[in-house]
């Protein structure tokens, strides 16, 4: 299981995932599926997880299965900010979504 804080256009989110890494193409897909095509991720050691979360985390990993393979572990970007302290994050991985180049280019 990994875990990460997940920086979108939306806010910060903290996800819970059974993929191999955060850089999984099927993981990016469920992300597109949300919204979520462009961002920054922070991977974060999953016992640092269980600790700043406690029993949310329990009872969030309670049903992640490998068929159910993406749980978010925390909508609140202000709370994940507070408990997360930047030194326990890991380097950041960077996703943007490719330009479809039949639409043309973007501003």
């Amino acid at each position: 299981m990994k875990a990460a804080l997940i920086f979108s256009g939306s806010g910060p989110i903290v996800i819970l995932t059974s993929h191999e890494g955060l850089e999984d193409r099927a993981l990016l897909k469920r992300l597109a599926v949300k919204g979520i095509t462009k961002f920054i991720a922070f991977p974060i050691p999953i016992d640092v997880a269980k600790a700043k979360y406690g029993v949310h985390f329990d009872i969030v990993c309670h049903d992640l299965h490998e068929t159910d393979d993406l749980r978010v572990l925390d909508f609140d970007g202000r709370r994940a900010m507070e408990l997360l302290p930047f030194d326990v994050l890991g380097e950041p991985i960077y996703h943007e979504k490719p330009v479809d180049s039949a639409a043309g280019s973007t501003p």
